[in-house]
C-alpha cells in the first residue's frame, strides 16, 4: 500500500496518529474506533485496510501492531448512544476519544474519511485513508479486531443472530432471526426501523 505517512515525517513531524472506526453498518452492537502511533521508522508490508484482510491475517497484524506501537488506544460508543446521537457522530466521537487517550499527543492525525472532530492539533481527514496511510491502515486494525472480539463474546449470549459469523451486519441470516425472535438489547433501534411495521416499532419502544 501507498503510505502518505513519510509526507509528514519528512516536515518533521514526530508523533504521527492514524485513526479509524469499525462498526458503522452494522444493525447491533457499538461502533469502535482506535488510534495509534507508530514509530518513524516502522514499516510491515502486511499492514493494509482491515477490509482487505482475512480473519487470521488482522488477528496477526493485531499483535505486531500494539507490539511495535509508540502509543495505541480504543473507545466503544454503544448502541444506545448510537440510536440518541446517530451513527455519524457517535463514530466521530469514538475517533475524538480514542485520539484523547494517546500517550504522547500527537502532532498531527490523519482520519479516515471525509470528516473531522473537535481537537486542539492538526486534523487531515484522508478518503480511502486506511489505503493511503500505515497509521489508518493500523488502527483500522485495531478497531475491528477489538469489535469482533466484542460481537464473538455477545453472540454467546444472544445466540439466535449468529453475530459469530456476521458480526452484527444486516445478513439474510441475521434479519430472518430478528425477523422470527425480535430485536435483542444490543441492536440498534434507528437502523431497524425498515424492518419492522409501525406497530411493531411502537411495541417495542422505538421512537
Amino acid at each position: 500500500m501507498k503510505n502518505i505517512d513519510k509526507k509528514y515525517f519528512r516536515q518533521g513531524i514526530n508523533f504521527l496518529a492514524g485513526v479509524d472506526e469499525a462498526g458503522r453498518g452494522p444493525l447491533a452492537g457499538p461502533v469502535v474506533a482506535a488510534a495509534i502511533i507508530l514509530p518513524k521508522d516502522f514499516y510491515h508490508k502486511e499492514i493494509n485496510d482491515s477490509k482487505k484482510l482475512s480473519f487470521k491475517q488482522r488477528e496477526k497484524l493485531f499483535d505486531v501492531i500494539i507490539n511495535n506501537a509508540v502509543s495505541y488506544s480504543f473507545s466503544v460508543i454503544s448502541q444506545s448512544t448510537i440510536d440518541r446521537i446517530n451513527i455519524l457522530n457517535a463514530s466521530l466521537l469514538a475517533m475524538k476519544n480514542s485520539v484523547g487517550k494517546l500517550k504522547p499527543a500527537p502532532e498531527v492525525v490523519l482520519i479516515d474519511g471525509n470528516k473531522t472532530f473537535g481537537a486542539d492539533r492538526k486534523l487531515i481527514p484522508l478518503v480511502k485513508g486506511d489505503t493511503l496511510s500505515q497509521s489508518v491502515a493500523a488502527a483500522s486494525i485495531i478497531a475491528k479486531v477489538i469489535r469482533d472480539r466484542m460481537m464473538n463474546r455477545l453472540a454467546e449470549k444472544y445466540s439466535f443472530y449468529g453475530w459469530e459469523k456476521n458480526k452484527g451486519y444486516p445478513t439474510k441470516q441475521h434479519i430472518e432471526a430478528l425477523l422470527k425472535f425480535g430485536p435483542s438489547p444490543i441492536h440498534r433501534k434507528s437502523f431497524l426501523k425498515k424492518i419492522f411495521n409501525e406497530s411493531y416499532q411502537s411495541e417495542i419502544g422505538f421512537e
